[in-house]
């Protein structure tokens, strides 16, 4: 009999195969007394057929199927008889019918393509009823399933299709009303958790434990904070996780994504990374290993994770920045050689400062990753005990460190593609100095866009190099404009013989070798750059302009 609507009952037979009628006595008794369910569990087929009120028989063996085919999920059961039925399936159905589309011959070509659609649909099984149009299953359809791997049950005169849709449903609802309850006593543990005195990292914890997956934190600088368990994740998987967070973070933009790790290894993993905090002020990211908790009850138990996690990292945010206020409070009395009342405090909240001879070290506060960068100050600051002080001086880091961290400046350079300028190493008594020369090698080091810039590689040019690289370039270049313009014109080298003499402390010889000219024409070029520039090259003072001018036009 014909059942699309799922509301007829094949055991009302008295019109034939094409009476219908609504459900029946017998049905209503079959639910009043042998429907019980007594765990929650997602239905499958396996579970249908290990139901001893139902009496399904599975006519195609397991050694006959796929692997899994029996623990594939139902979604739901549905009853027709209609020769196509895929128009009203999904995958994950099952089927109930009761053979009426086979008629008498069963012709094998017709139950194989009728499996066959089936099974494109996605079908999880089919149950075939008997002793409604006829006493047992078709052979036909039988080794049909058998080639094409469906799994077919035989389902007895007593069981009404209803009561197997009912049981699907049943399953369905308490698996749905028990993964609430999971999600509710997680989230319950969870926040109690996150009241203990380390709140983020039992929390973590807790979420680990619940979903049964490793659970890391990256901090806002692109390093594991804290994980649970403990080395719970070996390499590679843990440096792709790390790594792929940090390129999250310096998108600076609220994300979450799926990755794929370990796939070298030939064992990969399904990582879950979100980030924590707002667009363009990222606090971290939390990453989350393949759980088969992770389903809809999951995600949210992991969603409440996430806001307490942020949460936590704002309060910490707040915190840092009441710190930062100090901080700076005491970088401007150390610059102003107030030492005593600055070593106090710091030794109190940090630990003790720098020990001479130091180095300062000055960059420009990057706006898009100012939290970051400070976040992996303070985390160098603990990992030194204190032997590392910075604090900001408006739009600028300040750093105080000891002669030995001095390559902590190419760190910063490196990870937020800053120019930063240090100074030469000092006593304590000379950080003021230390600060301009930081400040002066931080100017070069604009000039490039990134990157550390030593103040002794300043020195060692000299002070008429340095002086020529402030405003002098305008001019330098009308200085210059005689020569420049008379190469032009005539197609001559004088600007370039110029140089070179000059580079030779003007001697006449040794520039003529560096050029491969003869010494005379080196010296009529000369005599012509003394007419057209109207200056006796001969004295020192006329020599040390020119230079100048040089080097502010290169």
């Amino acid at each position: 009999m014909q059942a699309d609507d799922g509301g007829w009952c094949r055991n009302a037979r008295s019109g034939g195969a094409d009476a219908r009628a609504p459900a029946c006595t017998l049905c209503l008794q079959f639910f009043d007394t042998t429907y019980s369910r007594e765990i929650a569990v997602q239905p499958t087929v396996q579970t249908l057929l290990d139901r001893p009120e139902l009496g399904l028989g599975l006519l195609t063996q397991a050694p006959e199927l796929p692997d899994g085919a029996l623990a594939a999920p139902v979604v739901w059961a549905h009853s027709s008889d209609l020769a196509d039925p895929t128009p009203f399936l999904d995958a994950g159905h099952v089927l109930l019918t009761t053979g009426t589309q086979f008629g008498d011959d069963a012709d094998a070509a017709f139950a194989a393509a009728y499996v066959q659609r089936l099974r494109a649909t996605g079908v999880a099984a089919l149950g075939f009823g008997t002793e409604v149009i006829r006493e047992g299953t078709p052979e036909s359809l039988v080794d049909a399933c058998a080639a094409q791997g469906l799994p077919l049950f035989e389902v007895p005169y007593r069981v009404p299709f209803i009561a197997i849709a009912r049981t699907v449903a049943d399953l369905i609802a308490e698996d749905a009303n028990a993964r609430q309850a999971w999600a509710l006593s997680a989230q319950r543990a969870i926040s109690l958790a996150a009241l203990r005195p380390d709140g983020l990292s039992a929390t973590l914890a807790e979420l680990s434990h619940r979903i049964g997956a490793w659970v890391g934190l990256i901090d806002a600088t692109g390093s594991l904070d804290r994980e649970a368990p403990s080395g719970g994740l070996d390499q590679p998987l843990l440096g792709e996780v790390v790594g792929e967070a940090r390129s999250m973070l310096r998108r600076g933009q609220r994300a979450g994504r799926t990755l794929l790790a370990g796939e070298s290894t030939g064992a990969p993993q399904r990582m879950t990374l979100q980030t924590l905090g707002t667009g363009g002020a990222l606090r971290g990211v939390i990453a989350i290993g393949d759980s088969p908790e992770l389903d809809q009850a999951g995600r949210e138990v992991v969603t409440s994770v996430i806001a307490l996690a942020g949460l936590a990292l704002e309060q910490n945010r707040n915190l840092d920045r009441a710190r930062g206020h100090l901080r700076s409070g005491l970088l401007r009395g150390i610059l102003a050689g107030e030492l005593s009342l600055a070593e106090r405090v710091a030794t109190e909240m940090w630990g003790p400062l720098p020990a001479a001879p130091v180095r300062i070290a000055v960059t420009d506060v990057p706006i898009a990753s100012a939290d970051r960068l400070t976040e992996l100050l303070e985390l160098r600051v603990d990992e030194r005990g204190g032997r590392l002080f910075f604090g900001r001086d408006d739009e600028q880091f300040v750093l105080i460190v000891e002669e030995s961290d001095a390559g902590l400046a190419d760190e910063l350079a490196t990870e937020f593609e800053l120019p930063v300028g240090i100074s030469d190493p000092v006593a304590t008594g000379g950080i003021a100095l230390a600060h301009e020369q930081a400040l002066r090698a931080l100017e070069r080091a604009r000039e490039s866009g990134s990157g550390v810039v030593p103040f002794d590689e300043i020195s060692r040019q000299g002070v008429l190099a340095f002086l020529a690289r402030t405003d002098a370039r305008a001019v330098a270049l009308a200085t210059l404009a005689p020569l420049t313009e008379h190469d032009a014109a005539a197609g001559t080298a004088l600007l370039a013989t110029t140089r070179t003499w000059l580079e030779h402390g003007g001697q006449f010889d040794r520039a003529a070798r560096a050029l491969g000219v003869h010494r005379h024409t080196v010296r009529s070029r000369i005599a012509l750059a003394e007419r057209l520039l109207g200056r006796d090259l001969s004295g020192f003072h006329a020599r040390a302009d020119l230079w100048a001018a040089l080097l502010a036009v290169d």
